[in-house]
């Protein structure tokens, strides 16, 4: 099992900044995908962006140039570096887990609002 909890959502301005942490606790799969995923009320979770453990990064086409995944192996911990956020931004934020041993593994936390208003 995989433990997820996230932090950093809040109240934001437009054209401001937050970083959202997700910690991760329990099993570590050596092969893995750290994704960050966004719901607005009535809607399915988005794909926002993704990091493979070994680096390689994806980004949905409305954050690019906004927005960062990164990760701390050493301290399993999953990053996103939000910036120039703006109204369509706000969304419950969900860090989910991706690990494979011989089958994939999917883990989700609970999620942390971003709400981005003046």
């Amino acid at each position: 099992q995989v433990q997820l909890a996230e932090s950093g959502g809040g109240l934001v301005q437009p054209g401001g900044s937050l970083r959202l942490s997700c910690a991760a606790s329990g099993r570590v799969f050596s092969i893995n995908v750290m994704n960050w995923y966004r719901a607005t009320p009535g809607k399915q979770r988005v794909l926002v962006a993704r990091i493979t453990s070994g680096g390689v990064t994806n980004y949905a086409d409305s954050v690019k140039g906004r927005f960062t995944i990164s990760r701390d192996t050493a301290k399993n911990t999953l990053y996103l570096q939000m910036n120039s956020l703006q109204p369509e931004d706000t969304a419950v934020y969900y860090c989910n887990y991706n690990g494979y041993d011989q089958t994939w593994y999917n883990y989700w936390g609970p999620g942390t609002q971003v709400t981005v208003s003046s």
